[in-house]
């Protein structure tokens, strides 16, 4: 059998479990703007991000929601639109691969996969997307006990 035209790794796992690790894998770096992973993992994450961070630096409806889509999960996709796709000074090239170390447990050569440009963002703007179900400004008061009346 040939190996032409074959793209990417499988990774020993099926279609839809590759699809969600790569999936993961893309949530995981937009949030903490770095991963550590093995360098196959690192190699092949590179090619679908670099993807969606050139869809989310053109901006409009259409390619929100192409990003949304293929990261499955809004507020990320919203922080990269939003956040680090302005942040990006380049047209290509956005993340780089280093090799950090072998993996105790297997030897495995792990590397860190990360954006080129500074995209840090302050650790205060991070807590305040954690705690996204609160309105900016608006804090949360401790509930009072509700007092019955008493009826004859």
């Amino acid at each position: 059998m040939h190996r032409h035209g074959y793209k990417g790794r499988k990774f020993g796992r099926e279609t839809d479990q590759r699809r969600a690790l790569m999936r993961g894998l893309m949530r995981a770096l937009v949030v903490s703007r770095e991963i550590e992973t093995t360098e196959a993992k690192a190699k092949e994450l590179r090619r679908p991000m670099e993807k969606l961070i050139t869809l989310a630096r053109k901006g409009g409806l259409a390619n929100r929601r192409l990003v949304i889509a293929r990261m499955n999960d809004i507020e990320v996709a919203n922080m990269l639109i939003e956040e680090i796709a302005p942040k990006l000074k380049r047209d290509s090239g956005y993340l780089r691969i280093e090799r950090t170390r072998l993996r105790v447990g297997d030897n495995a050569q792990m590397a860190r996969i990360s954006f080129v440009d500074d995209v840090k963002v302050v650790e205060a703007e991070i807590v305040k997307k954690a705690n996204s179900s609160e309105k900016p400004g608006e804090k949360k008061a401790a509930k009072k006990p509700v007092e019955k009346k008493e009826t004859k």
